[in-house]
């Protein structure tokens, strides 16, 4: 048993009928290599089975203390049912991207059950060229991206050395009631100790914001007062998905030609798109929008569970049309945005996380998510992950491309997560009912934004075709 960390427990809270806290993984898979031997949701199981024992957070089931006395705990080692866990469906004709993202929707859109461990698998057939896709739906309380990719590479053949699968896994036992209560009671112990080294963190985190010669940027300072837009409202249940893929060699090359970082380009990206949408569904564009982006602050390449990230604030300048002009502001507020986040302490909201009291949060994000209105802290998140370097395999099938994102929060319809495998950059949008009718406008607005990025610079505008990518 471990006690669910206070950063892991809010994002438990924040789960609510309208707002569904788990993250989604979707591998393309091309079985070509299989020398046409059949893999199916049986073979599927099979292979995840094999490898339970080191997928440790798949093994993991949540358990609510009495009375919400402390956060819930992880029994680290239960049961598992792989016939409900690990499931089969097939995409309409033609199986292309737009019927395999309409699929993913339909999965995205019902919340994971709590008496299970919080994850399900989907195995997708149906798609064209001969290939399967297998989507994951992982509670964000398990995971964060970085943990995600760790846990990635142990499930697809990326570690190093010998890979051997194994029939059996250790399980322990349910928790007493005593037990948990007394657990809880030791545990609040610890953390009313630790108490004095959070209040100094955040008064070192203040004494350096005080310090600073750097005036920090007004949308970073006033952060309840992002502005109203079309993708700020109650959320409804419905989860609508879309992605793209563009070559990781042109988004370098600009890069590295404008003098920026990948992260400049994909913040420089969206706010093109978004600048696009607001134009066309509210008619305007003229105030920066307001980015949540989560900066990890542990990397560490053995750890697959748990949240250790912040969001850090940055401003979109969909106010500004010129595009290069649009990159070198998204270059300066995302430096912006760090820099503040290292002042004040890149654990700083992790830390105080733990003594949020769980059934108050709990009716706090209820309220919040019934709220008709727009999300006060932000418009929406943008998520860069660095995903795996090399080719991956499931079963020894290849992996021929690899997506990922994040959840929808509170008064904001729109998520846009990127991931990038090998030499791909994977656009992901998740979007609500009510946001966009069809989230590929977004997507699509971003492979737009990039072009008009790369025709300003001087650059080919023609983009690289990605071969082993699904067809547009």
């Amino acid at each position: 048993m471990k006690r669910l960390r206070g950063w892991d427990a809010v994002l438990l809270y924040s789960e609510t009928p309208n707002v569904h806290m788990h993250t989604l993984k979707l591998a393309i898979i091309d079985l070509a290599g299989l020398g046409g031997a059949r893999f199916g949701v049986e073979e599927l199981r099979k292979v995840i089975h094999g490898r339970l024992y080191k997928l440790d957070p798949f093994r993991y089931e949540l358990i609510d203390i009495p009375f919400k006395f402390h956060h819930p705990m992880w029994r680290e080692n239960a049961e598992v049912d792989l016939e409900y866990h690990v499931r089969s469906c097939r995409v309409d004709a033609p199986g292309g991207r737009r019927q395999l993202d309409e699929m993913v929707g339909k999965l995205a859109s019902t919340p994971l059950d709590r008496s299970r461990p919080l994850w399900e698998m989907y195995l997708i057939e149906g798609l064209a060229d001969g290939r399967i896709a297998v989507l994951g739906k992982i509670h964000h309380a398990l995971a964060d991206g970085v943990a995600s990719a760790n846990l990635l590479a142990r499930g697809m053949d990326l570690q190093e050395g010998p890979q051997a699968d194994r029939d059996s896994y250790a399980t322990d036992p349910a928790p007493t009631r005593g037990e948990l209560v007394r657990s809880a009671f030791a545990d609040h112990f610890r953390q009313i100790r630790r108490v004095p080294s959070v209040m100094r963190y955040t008064a070192q985190g203040v004494r350096r914001v005080r310090e600073s010669q750097h005036k920090l940027s007004p949308e970073l300072t006033r952060p309840f007062t992002p502005p109203p837009t079309f993708m700020n409202h109650m959320l409804d249940e419905t989860r609508r998905f879309a992605t793209a893929t563009v070559a990781l060699a042109d988004v370098k090359a600009t890069a590295k030609h404008l003098g920026v970082t990948i992260n400049d380009m994909v913040l420089s990206m969206s706010a093109g798109a978004l600048r696009e949408l607001l134009l066309r569904y509210d008619g305007h564009a003229d105030h920066p929008l307001l980015a949540s982006v989560p900066v990890s602050f542990d990397f560490s390449p053995d750890r697959i569970s748990g949240n250790y990230f912040t969001g850090v604030l940055v401003g979109l300048p969909v106010e500004i049309e010129d595009p290069l002009e649009r990159v070198r502001a998204a270059h300066e507020s995302a430096a912006a945005g760090k820099e503040s986040n290292t002042l004040l302490g890149p654990e700083l909201v992790s830390q105080w996380s733990a003594y949020f009291p769980p059934a108050p949060a709990e009716a706090m994000f209820r309220w919040l998510s019934a709220k008709d209105g727009q999300n006060k802290v932000m418009n929406l998140p943008i998520s860069n992950v660095p995903g795996p370097r090399e080719r991956a395999r499931v079963g020894g099938a290849l992996v021929t491309g690899l997506y990922s994102v994040g959840p929808l929060t509170a008064g904001s319809g729109l998520n846009i997560t990127v991931w990038s495998y090998v030499d791909q950059l994977n656009i992901s949008v998740l979007a609500d009912g009510k946001t966009l009718e069809d989230p590929h406008e977004l997507t699509d607005a971003m492979v737009g934004a990039l072009v008009e990025i790369r025709r300003a610079a001087g650059l080919c505008e023609q983009l690289t075709e990605v071969d082993t990518a699904l067809a547009p």
